[in-house]
């Protein structure tokens, strides 16, 4: 008696629907994974605000978003070295130090520093500056910026006190470096940024201008493309609550000599 077996048609006929299938449902894997990220990354930036406002109610400010005076300090940068790679990245308090005693997440764990979507792929810059958050240098401003000559970010950081509309002013985003200001979100910035000094490439990563940017290679695949589904962006808010919104709702444009969307969206204003 003949054992029943699939012929060679019934074969060719199963493999087929499976491969079907498989077209069908890889797409929708894939963006049920990107969606579970940028959801992920959302609670990250939720976290991170509740720690800088902790921050605030102890010393009624925000964090510096960079403190590099070491001879000001009565601290050495943290660790006494750079968190990043120090041929790049200058050595000094950043604004996640000031937090760390706030939120677990500068305990040397990859944890809401970390963007799950980010696509930074060069071993040397692994690390929490690159591809992951950036606050607003509007508010958690620098000591000092030499590159700042109107000295709109430089000086004591603001309290959430300090800004007349805090649901419409951002505080923390998705972003290529871990400070962050309008500048990066205009084709036409009030002094030219180029790719020498590291932090003057930072950007919103799907922001359409990003194109025409001076990047570096390794930075392009996050800023051209995006990190999240459909070129959006994790935003948290100076009152608290975090929007996934579209990158170039951040864009600011220059007509003539006037920059539209840049308050209260960037400037506290």
């Amino acid at each position: 008696m003949k054992r029943p077996c699939f012929t060679l048609i019934e074969l060719v006929i199963v493999i087929s629907i499976i491969a079907l299938l498989m077209a069908v449902l890889f797409p929708t894997m894939r963006s049920s994974r990107q969606q579970a990220k940028a959801a992920l990354c959302s609670s990250n930036i939720k976290q991170l605000l509740l720690a800088l406002f902790s921050y605030e109610a102890d010393n009624l400010t925000l964090p510096y978003g960079f403190y590099d005076d070491f001879f000001d300090s009565i601290s050495p940068p943290p660790f006494d070295k750079c968190p990043g790679n120090l041929a790049y990245d200058k050595p000094g308090w950043w604004w996640f130090n000031y937090i760390s005693d706030y939120s677990r997440a500068n305990k040397g764990k990859k944890q809401a520093l970390w963007c799950p979507s980010r696509k930074i792929r060069r071993p040397e810059f692994d690390h929490v500056l690159h591809g992951n958050y950036g606050v607003n240098r509007s508010i958690c401003k620098s000591f000092k910026n030499k590159h700042d000559p109107g000295g709109e970010f430089v000086g004591t950081p603001l309290s959430t006190i300090d800004i007349p509309r805090p649901g419409a002013t951002l505080l923390i985003v998705d972003s290529g470096y871990s400070i962050i200001s309008w500048w990066h979100a205009t084709d036409e910035p009030p002094t030219v940024l180029t790719r020498v000094i590291i932090e003057d490439t930072a950007y919103i990563p799907g922001l359409e201008i990003n194109k025409d940017r001076d990047l570096w290679p390794w930075q392009e695949q996050d800023a051209i493309y995006g990190r999240h589904p459909n070129k959006t962006v994790n935003v948290g808010f100076v009152d608290g609550h975090v929007s996934h919104i579209k990158a170039d709702d951040l864009l600011i444009e220059k007509t003539k000599d006037v920059y539209k969307n840049i308050h209260p969206l960037w400037q506290p204003k």
